[in-house]
């Protein structure tokens, strides 16, 4: 590559976004930004300061006076906030769904979004989320829109929470993602949408190998 390219990877809950962006960044030698584990930061915080996330003045007040940095260490990707490692601490169903949230206030938005593009404004990223290549870096070099079926995002989710010892209903699962995917496709603040210069990807029948390959042979 003769630049150190911005990289964004859009798509719904479930697509495998974060585990193809973490491998194509290792790839190419780039920065991954995990822009849920922003919002999951933020939530962590509310939900610890006891902040209702429908108290809107009181949430962007607070996310005016957080900081937030994600940090590569030793391969992974850590989230600080307000100086502390909380990488282990924003996972699990309540602080995802108050980043679901989260990500309706215009004004969070605004402030994270500022964090990620100062991120990426020296190139070298690989950036995923839901508005990543519609809104956050709507020139960035190279855009993929990743998806998969509603039936197959359920079994993914499915069959990582059995890898950490949790329990699942495929049909429960399938609900919650309809659900998850009406919302990020009706909300009022950049919705959840397929970027016209993106290129669609469907995962379906798929590997993470195969995923990633393709992206690759695409930017290189």
């Amino acid at each position: 590559m003769k630049k150190r390219a911005v990289i964004t990877i859009d798509g719904p809950a479930g697509a495998g976004k974060t585990s193809i962006a973490k491998i194509v960044s290792r790839k190419l030698g780039y920065n991954y930004i995990d822009t849920g584990a922003m919002y999951r930061a933020i939530s962590w915080k509310a939900f610890r300061e006891k902040i209702d996330l429908k108290a809107k003045e009181k949430l962007i007040k607070m996310v005016r006076n957080t900081k937030i940095e994600l940090k590569n260490r030793a391969g992974m990707v850590r989230v600080y906030l307000d100086g502390k490692d909380i990488t282990n601490k924003i996972r699990g169903k309540r602080l995802a769904e108050g980043a679901s949230i989260l990500a309706t206030v215009p004004e969070v938005r605004e402030q994270l979004m500022k964090i990620q593009r100062r991120m990426g404004s020296s190139g070298g990223i690989v950036v995923e989320g839901r508005d990543i290549g519609t809104v956050v870096f709507p020139r960035a070099d190279y855009k993929f829109y990743l998806d998969a079926s509603i039936k197959e995002r359920a079994l993914r989710k499915y069959r990582e929470l059995k890898v950490k010892g949790e329990e699942g209903q495929l049909a429960e699962l399938e609900k919650a993602i309809r659900s998850r995917d009406k919302r990020d496709r009706t909300r009022g603040v950049a919705p959840l949408k397929i970027a016209p210069d993106a290129v669609v990807i469907d995962s379906t029948d798929m590997s993470k190998k195969e995923v990633v390959e393709f992206i690759l042979k695409r930017i290189q």
